[in-house]
């Protein structure tokens, strides 16, 4: 879409009736509780829509299984509305902004409204699309149909944005939030339609192609997507299966979880009810005295504010989809080695857990949250893959393929958060799958050719006598490969790389102190991926406004706070805490970054709409200490020394079993 290209004329006969409204629908594929419906159907006539414009998806084009759920919400969405009186308009285009003022044209249409996003792409486009609609003299109203909370609202005593999960959701829990849900309107009006809009249907929209169905046929067994279904989902998860949340959410086999994340996604199912219903449970088992319940409420809508803090991330640094948010891997030496990546991809590293996971994946487009974080920090600290490959893969593959939990979950893994892992630490698939399959039935289920091994080696079968390979039928290296990687050499790579990125930035640093021309650059830039569009705002600019509930831009203060430091901390195998539960190592928020780094998205300048970003990083002014203080460069190379004899000294311990 050309940003460039100013808005088509909208005839004046066609601006007659204030009481006409374009509901945009996108991620919010419901009836219940939808704000935006909600207000189109109290102000008058409605003309439902979904635009389908692939062009404008880029490198986040949907994967399969993601395209197959759209499409079946689609179809539901539809009847839902035809039912209420209204016939949804599918519409596939080039240009969201062209099809729009179609729509506008074809009813006489004066007000557009939709529901807000939060990505990157979904931020250039709408405030894009506001702007041109305000050159046509639309009104154009947005609304928060996907979070408890807007980003814009949740800031600390300094205003700025947190940088720590639980800060974060300690400050929302603390906050009202509007106790009501929004009934669905039990009528719509649908807007005569005067003109031509090029409508299709749902087959028409390219969803799903013919090589595809035999495979997306076997998902209808397992899911039922649509907002009729995910109003039962919640249902009976709350009902039968909250109680029991706290002791089941780490089974990493059967359904453990809520199993809601691609109803959410969609907007099938409003987050607001979730929430309102868990806590009603809370409060009901808090008076029965159930402390089980109750712990299970807390960690599962802690799961939600994960959710809600992925947008919040995203929104107020919009930059994390493509460099971290903490700025400690500019010089990394990622290994952008295909071949390892498509072991990985294919469930032939070696090592079970791993491989049972992305085999999971792979067949059926969903994952338990534990083996996604197993999966995804294999791929980085054991094959030191690029963080960026990883999350592409999980957007193309994953049937809740979420940009914004995507995000928040790989820089987690890379120790690109305040409250993330640690680069340093490297995390065992042995000890993890006697942790969370100790009788070794996941593996077992997606790899059958280890069906038949003892529970006491089905986690490490390189570990197994001659004699128990040979009864159980492995034959490693034929039948089921060997570790791509020893653990000790990962390890020991691991930490050569992470030694090597220290190097390249003092470099880099004295080079600069000394005037020399002399640069070091980033060897992710040049690993071939599809850029995104990346908007610079303009300082103290805003959205054209047109409603108190609209979309609205962060304002940064340029005061002087505190970097956001990089962590140094020991190398650990053992799981410390939950994957639902990110370490909080510093609760108070810390966001200092140049002015490049904290501007939006969603408000840009024309020219520069169409910016077409690198994969660059920003580099940190200083580094912590153990004992947290800021430490200069030139205390580096003793604090890499201290650090590894630290580390060895701990290693050495753990052999002797003290």
């Amino acid at each position: 879409m050309n940003s460039n290209t100013s808005a088509p004329s909208v005839s004046p006969e066609n601006m007659s009736s204030s009481s006409k409204t374009i509901v945009w629908f996108r991620r919010d594929l419901r009836i219940d509780d939808n704000p935006a419906l909600a207000a189109a159907a109290r102000d008058g006539s409605v003309f439902p829509v979904y635009i389908w414009c692939p062009k404008e998806e880029e490198q986040f084009y949907p994967g399969r299984v993601s395209r197959w759920w759209l499409k079946q919400s689609l179809a539901h969405l539809e009847q839902s509305l035809k039912s209420l009186g209204a016939e949804l308009v599918l519409i596939k285009t080039h240009s969201t902004l062209s099809a729009l003022l179609d729509c506008i044209n074809a009813t006489g249409a004066t007000k557009l409204v939709f529901n807000h996003l939060y990505d990157p792409v979904s931020l250039v486009r709408d405030h894009n699309i506001k702007e041109k609609l305000a050159e046509a003299g639309i009104s154009v109203q947005s609304y928060n149909g996907d979070l408890l909370y807007e980003p814009w609202e949740i800031y600390d005593e300094k205003g700025q944005a947190f940088t720590t999960f639980d800060a974060y959701w300690d400050k929302c829990l603390d906050m009202q939030m509007e106790p009501v849900s929004l009934l669905p309107p039990w009528r719509l009006v649908p807007v005569a339609v005067t003109g031509t809009v090029e409508r299709c249907s749902i087959e028409d929209l390219g969803l799903e192609n013919e090589t595809e169905k035999a495979s997306n046929a076997l998902l209808g067994r397992a899911w039922s997507p649509g907002w009729g279904s995910a109003d039962k989902a919640i249902t009976e998860f709350v009902e039968h299966n909250l109680c029991d949340y706290s002791r089941s959410r780490l089974k990493v086999g059967g359904n453990s979880t809520s199993l809601l994340s691609p109803y959410l996604h969609f907007g099938e199912l409003s987050v607001r009810k979730v929430f309102q219903s868990a806590r009603m449970k809370q409060i009901l088992w808090r008076r029965e005295q159930n402390s089980q319940g109750e712990e299970s409420v807390t960690l599962f809508l802690k799961a939600v504010g994960l959710r809600e803090y992925s947008r919040y991330l995203t929104f107020n640094f919009p930059f994390t989809h493509e460099r971290p948010l903490l700025s400690n891997l500019k010089y990394f030496p990622w290994n952008a080695d295909v071949n390892r990546f498509k072991a990985w991809r294919q469930g032939r590293t070696g090592y079970p857990l791993v491989d049972a996971g992305m085999r999971e994946l792979w067949a059926t487009g969903w994952i338990h949250n534990r083996i996604r974080v197993i999966v995804s920090s294999f791929a980085v600290k054991f094959l030191l893959l690029p963080w960026r490959w990883g999350m592409k893969y999980f957007w193309d593959t994953l049937l809740d393929a979420d940009l914004e939990c995507d995000i928040l979950g790989w820089q987690y893994i890379s120790g690109s958060l305040p409250d993330g892992h640690e680069l340093e630490r490297l995390d065992s698939p042995q000890i993890q799958g006697s942790k969370f399959d100790p009788e070794g039935e996941y593996v077992r289920q997606w790899l059958p050719e280890l069906a038949r091994m003892p529970t006491e080696w089905i986690h490490h079968p390189w570990d197994a006598p001659h004699t128990v390979l040979k009864a159980a039928g492995v034959e490693l290296g034929l039948n089921y490969p060997k570790p791509i990687i020893d653990i000790d050499i990962a390890r020991e790579h691991l930490r050569e790389a992470i030694f090597k990125m220290w190097e390249m930035e003092a470099a880099a640093k004295a080079a600069t102190s000394d005037g020399m021309n002399e640069e070091v650059f980033d060897n992710s830039v040049g690993i071939e991926t599809s850029a995104i569009p990346k908007v610079i705002l303009k300082e103290n600019s805003s959205c054209p406004t047109y409603s108190s509930n609209d979309q609205r831009v962060p304002s940064f203060q340029n005061g002087n706070n505190d970097s956001l430091h990089r962590k140094r901390a020991k190398c650990v195998e053992e799981e410390r805490l939950p994957a639902d539960k990110p370490n909080n190592h510093n609760k108070q928020a810390g966001t200092s970054r140049g002015e490049e780094d904290l501007c939006s998205t969603a408000e840009s300048s024309a020219s520069k709409r169409q910016t077409i970003s690198r994969m660059s990083f920003s580099v940190p002014q200083s580094c912590s200490s153990s004992d947290g203080r800021p430490m200069l460069e030139c205390e580096s190379s003793d604090m890499k020394r201290s650090w590894q004899e630290k580390i060895d000294l701990e290693q050495t311990s753990s052999k002797n079993g003290n």
